[in-house]
């Protein structure tokens, strides 16, 4: 097993990770240093919203940090509030109660069993892995463990193409939305805010803003002009495995071809919900069968409407997002940004309509980008992300999909595996796909930490 490891990320998922390690009963003590960065260790920005209207898009009873323990959530849910249902959409800040406890759960019986963990609340500004362990640089400062974890979830947001030196330094284009709602206060002054991008973030900015400003009306633009779809009311289950799917979809690994298939089996589906989560434990799988001619495919076409099925929201936020249409207070609208820049102390922007109609002008005073995860390695900003990759430690994924590895997380460079360098979470998302949400991770965090406390290196 190896006797010291390195965590970078203070996330969900390096939170998983920790836990895993420090829950086995182990022969030797091990030494895990854990560079948590700036926030709240545990929280990251996935968790780290103190707003109870940002809810969890998955039910309470499948949100446990451990696979072992699968009503883990649920149960700390209830002793705050024995009401609580496993079919509940809770608050994120909840969940982020969960991990921040579970973490300190960890810790003290870390303690107790002679363990050395460092929460070291630092940023590390390089990572050299080697054939015989892996160099963590901080400052002035640098160790060398016998394995290091990359954990860092999504890389910051980018501008988009087309938006303004002059928009940016304006500060009236928010690339951030988690920072920013961070620092909002209630306003009642009217004013038209205009969100790039319909997903899931971009409805948790709605449901923040549309109450602290009153008066504020939102225009929210995307390609298709369709918001995420909700859960059903009640859980549901497949009625069966879709063996068959399945076994179809391997048969014929293109995208014109699956997507004709699942057609066919949501047409014969009492509801569609249940034949896009039957494939949710093929998916990795499936996604390796993809050759690369065919994933690009699916992310210039179909991406957007498997999002949007794939990753629905909890049906009381698209109650509250219908009732914001309801009132005129927000307006969905089809279109590809292409310019934004400054006027008269607004922005204006200039998107292009579908079906060759032509190119719109629109006033904003405020324009927040909500496109989703970025996980493009070739043009982050990340410093660490870019001198991993300038160095040629990692290999960027082609189609900007984090970094290409092994299923078991190794990081790959020159075409070569890395023997103690491993990925968990976001960064995984070329080599695996599903691998952003919490019941992916707490497997990954499982199978890793099997995997560097086995007796034997592989």
């Amino acid at each position: 097993m190896y006797r010291r490891v390195a965590i970078i990320g203070g996330g969900a998922a390096a939170a998983a990770l920790l836990s895993e390690l420090l829950d086995r009963q182990l022969p030797q003590p091990l030494h895990v240093d854990w560079y948590t960065g700036g926030g709240t260790p545990a929280r990251g920005v996935a968790y780290g919203t103190r707003s109870d209207r940002h809810l969890l898009n998955v039910r309470a009873a499948s949100m446990s940090m451990f696979v072992a323990r699968p009503q883990g959530f649920l149960e700390f849910a209830q002793r705050g509030d024995s009401s609580i249902a496993g079919t509940d959409f809770l608050p994120r800040r909840l969940y982020g109660d969960y991990l921040e406890a579970e973490v300190d759960r960890a810790l003290t019986r870390a303690r107790s069993a002679g363990h050395d963990v460092r929460v070291l609340p630092v940023t590390v500004d390089a990572v050299v892995p080697e054939n015989n362990g892996v160099t963590v640089v901080h400052g002035e400062e640098s160790s060398h463990v016998d394995a290091s974890v990359l954990a860092i979830g999504s890389l910051p947001p980018q501008p988009l193409g087309g938006v303004s030196d002059a928009a940016l330094e304006s500060g009236l284009y928010v690339t951030e939305p988690w920072s920013f709602l961070g620092s909002v206060k209630p306003d009642p002054r009217p004013r038209k805010v205009v969100l790039i991008g319909l997903g899931l973030t971009a409805v948790d900015v709605l449901l923040e803003l549309s109450a602290l400003w009153p008066n504020a009306t939102f225009e929210a633009i995307s390609r298709h002009g369709l918001l995420p779809e909700p859960h059903l009311h009640m859980a549901s289950a497949p009625s069966d495995d879709s063996g068959d799917l399945i076994e179809s979809m391997r048969d014929a690994p293109d995208i014109r071809t699956w997507i004709r298939l699942l057609r066919e089996a949501i047409a014969q589906s009492a509801d569609w919900r249940t034949v896009i989560d039957s494939l949710r434990p093929h998916t990795p799988s499936l996604w390796a069968l993809l050759p690369p001619a065919e994933r690009s495919r699916f992310l210039r076409h179909a991406r957007w409407a498997w999002e949007r099925v794939r990753h629905r929201m909890a049906p009381q936020v698209m109650t509250a997002l219908q009732q914001l249409e309801h009132e005129g207070r927000l307006h969905r609208r089809r279109g590809r940004l292409q310019a934004v820049d400054t006027v008269d102390g607004k922005l204006r922007l200039d998107v292009r309509l579908p079906h060759g109609k032509g190119i719109e002008t629109m006033d904003a005073d405020l324009v927040i980008q909500t496109v989703g995860l970025n996980t493009d390695v070739r043009r982050t900003q990340h410093p660490l992300a870019r001198q991993l990759a300038t160095n040629g430690h990692i290999t960027p994924d082609p189609l900007g999909l984090g970094c290409i590895a092994t299923k078991e997380g190794r990081l790959q460079h020159d075409d070569q595996v890395w023997p103690h360098f491993y990925a968990i979470g976001t960064l995984l998302r070329g080599t695996l796909w599903e691998s952003t949400a919490m019941p992916e991770i707490r497997q990954q965090a499982r199978n890793l930490a099997d995997r560097l406390l086995q007796p034997q290196l592989v």
